[in-house]
């Protein structure tokens, strides 16, 4: 009885002090950004981070598999006037924030990750083609400040390159250019952020990229779309209008089959989704896993709507390699397309050929969705009414953690890492 005992109290004291060294040596989460206020007013928003990093793309500093969620950064924000930065695929249902509001946004790339704190963009991962913007292609293990930028409302990373908005409406690329997304009329890499210099009037309000391809859309609405075009029609162009270099068009062009105002605008791996400003989906594209939610396999450059979804009201788009997501106005998640990972939340790995309720979701406050290449999410969150807006809903919240991360998901291969927003008082 002694000798077990004994191995058992051995093997618990190990399993301590291995747990506190660990934890010893894990550094503390750096605080990139301090408002000027004094410490009761203001809160602290912790960045985590979790999957595979082995670009360093988790931003911990090494290369790490992180299991699940842990701490990458802090910020110390205004508790009164700071809210989420635009979101791809996400149509403002109220006015934009007021200026005094300090703005906070993430996003994920296939290697990098970024986070926008008050204008500023702070970046990491890996930095091949010169995704990251520094003017070289090394990888950086840490949240780093990229200097070449500033004033930006949001940013949107692609595999192997980013884009970005300012306030003032200009767009931004850099990274890989074989693909035609960058947007420059030429196919080489950009190491530095460069403007896009498209033929729209006026300013842009929204940008969503993916893998290979990168969309805008002007104040008026009109949409505009560059990048690579495999005869899929993800450019949604036409055939008068095709690639020009290697399967790519590195020259923005408007989409002119649309014939209502765009409000937002998501970039799937082979089809591309646009949101009217009266939330009505529209897609095109390939098809072959019923990503386009019509029922058939049947694709195509032509934007059409999706039948199922013609009296639905959208507030969100979100688009994955294969499959998709709807966010309707009274927080209901749509998905359909390929669920061979379980990305589409049935609960078995089955194709879904049109737009089918997460059943799984039904009952929780749904105000937020997001994809990965292969996964899903969703976020729970306060509903002020049918009309509200996440950021209204995050200026709302005084105490507690302000969002619940909800995931699910299919044993399968993460194209994607994930990064969440979370708040304590």
């Amino acid at each position: 009885m002694v000798m077990p005992l004994l191995r058992h109290r051995l093997a618990t004291l190990t399993h301590r002090l291995r747990h506190s060294s660990a934890a010893a040596a894990t550094p503390k989460p750096p605080i990139l950004y301090t408002a000027d206020t004094t410490a009761d007013a203001t809160a602290t928003l912790q960045v985590l981070s979790w999957g595979k990093g082995a670009s360093g793309q988790l931003g911990g500093g090494v290369e790490e598999t992180r299991l699940y969620p842990s701490p990458v950064a802090n910020l110390a924000v205004p508790k009164s006037s700071f809210a989420l930065s635009q979101t791809p695929g996400r149509r403002r249902l109220l006015p934009s924030p007021p200026k005094r509001a300090l703005e906070v946004g993430l996003s994920c790339g296939l290697f990098h990750s970024s986070l926008i704190v008050d204008g500023a963009l702070w970046i990491w991962g890996k930095g091949d083609g010169g995704r990251l913007g520094f003017g070289h292609e090394n990888p950086l293990f840490v949240p780093t400040l990229n200097p070449h930028l500033d004033n930006l409302l949001s940013v949107a990373l692609g595999g192997l390159h980013s884009v970005a908005l300012t306030s003032d409406g200009e767009v931004f690329t850099w990274g890989y250019g074989g693909f035609g997304a960058l947007g420059h009329s030429v196919y080489h890499r950009e190491l530095f952020p460069r403007l896009v210099k498209g033929s729209w009037e006026g300013t842009i309000k929204h940008i969503a990229t993916s893998g290979t391809h990168t969309a805008a859309i002007t104040e008026s609405g009109e949409l505009y779309i560059w990048g690579r075009d495999e005869g899929d029609g993800r450019l949604g162009l036409g055939p008068g209008r095709g690639p020009d270099h290697a399967g790519g068009l590195s020259i923005p062009s408007k989409v002119k089959e649309l014939p209502y105002p765009i409000a937002a605008v998501s970039c799937g791996g082979f089809f591309t989704m646009a949101l009217t400003v009266d939330g009505q989906l529209w897609n095109w594209g390939a098809n072959s896993n019923y990503e386009l939610g019509r029922g058939d396999k049947i694709g195509g450059w032509k934007p059409r709507p999706v039948p199922s979804l013609e009296n639905v009201k959208i507030i969100q788009l979100a688009s994955g390699g294969y499959h998709s997501l709807a966010l309707t106005d009274d927080g209901k998640v749509l998905s359909w397309g390929h669920g061979g990972q379980g990305q589409l939340g049935h609960g078995s790995i089955q194709n879904q050929k049109i737009p089918a309720v997460v059943e799984a979701l039904a009952h929780e406050n749904i105000i937020y969705i997001s994809c990965g290449g292969s996964s899903s999410a969703a976020v729970t969150g306060y509903r002020l009414s049918p009309e509200s807006d996440i950021s209204d809903i995050m200026e709302s919240c005084t105490c507690g953690e302000m969002l619940m991360i909800l995931n699910w998901e299919f044993l399968g291969y993460h194209r994607f890492n994930h990064a969440l927003l979370k708040s304590t008082f």
